[in-house]
């Protein structure tokens, strides 16, 4: 190859190596320039948490944003952090481990995290509504339940805040109950036009079995007002406890009867003592079984059709028929 052909393909050589390397420095970013931080997508300060948490998560922890809890212009929303601590650990993983260390407070179902703390994170903010202020001593609270075992945080619906589908979030635990609404006389919690909530403040009470009211007479009567009275000639067992004759989450009877009358009258009432009985009217023989045998069919809501009080002005206290 001639001198001046040499010279050439070096300089060609050269001046390719001097454009690629110019290209290379005008892709990196130059020394010591400050790079552009990385913005909030749902909540203030989320950026450190959204850079690699996204809504290809499971769960799709962005889906906050389409809750109460990712409500920017109201001022007690909370950030990523008032719910599950700063996680330096977590976000800088300076061990490098595959998976990362866990999260200062971590809410699923395999976290290792305390339920009291968790628990902790919620009521910081929650306990201040008159509906959770008796959380502490309740019964789920004893019991180490969690607040995320009920309630789903990352998700638009909450199935424990929708009537249709609270109860199934219910029965988890409280099966039972599930059997005994699914029998022939229940309340219409399977049609979705009742939850459980109606009856229950599962956040704790100052009445029986977390009911809403102080009584179960009283959260009874929320609903069945006509049993309330006040009545000339009371019921004892109605004026003590509903629960007495019925089974408020169902039954095979009509009414949500525990058994059907006249079994269930006989539990209190014992026959042979029937005021008004005559002698012969039982093709039995018995004079004790009277006007209870066959000429009625021993229906005592034929004639004690005000069972749950009356005020009928022939009724006396010698006679408590709570007639018509």
């Amino acid at each position: 190859m001639k001198l001046w052909q040499k010279v050439v393909t070096l300089a060609a050589l050269t001046f390719g190596l001097a454009g690629a390397t110019a290209s290379f420095a005008a892709d990196a970013p130059a020394t010591g320039a400050k790079q552009e931080a990385a913005k909030d997508l749902v909540l203030t300060g989320d950026a450190k948490c959204t850079r690699c948490h996204d809504e290809s998560d499971v769960p799709a922890v962005l889906k906050i944003g389409k809750t109460k809890h990712g409500t920017k212009a109201d001022g007690r929303t909370p950030t990523c952090t008032s719910c599950h601590g700063d996680s330096e650990a977590h976000i800088k993983n300076a061990g490098g481990t595959d998976p990362r260390p866990q999260v200062d407070r971590l809410f699923s179902k395999k976290s290792t995290t305390p339920v009291a703390e968790r628990n902790e994170a919620c009521l910081t903010c929650h306990q201040k509504d008159a509906k959770r202020s008796h959380w502490e001593g309740s019964t789920h609270q004893s019991r180490d339940v969690a607040c995320t075992s009920c309630h789903q945080i990352h998700t638009e619906h909450d199935k424990v805040r929708d009537k249709k589908t609270q109860p199934e979030v219910c029965f988890a635990c409280h099966k039972e109950q599930r059997t005994q609404i699914n029998k022939v006389s229940h309340h219409p919690i399977p049609e979705g036009k009742m939850g459980c909530s109606d009856c229950h403040n599962p956040h704790g009470s100052t009445g029986p079995k977390l009911l809403v009211r102080d009584s179960v007479n009283a959260t009874c009567y929320t609903c069945h007002m006509e049993k309330r009275g006040p009545f000339v000639w009371n019921h004892q067992p109605v004026t003590d406890d509903c629960a007495t004759c019925h089974n408020p989450h169902g039954t095979n009877t009509a009414s949500l009867l525990k058994s059907r009358p006249p079994f269930l009258c006989q539990q209190c009432h014992e026959p042979s003592s029937h005021r008004g009985n005559i002698p012969g009217l039982n093709p039995g023989g018995s004079a004790g079984a009277g006007t209870m045998g066959i000429t009625s069919a021993r229906g005592c809501l034929n004639c004690h059709a005000n069972i749950h009080g009356g005020s009928n002005p022939t009724n006396d206290a010698g006679s408590r028929s709570l007639r018509r």
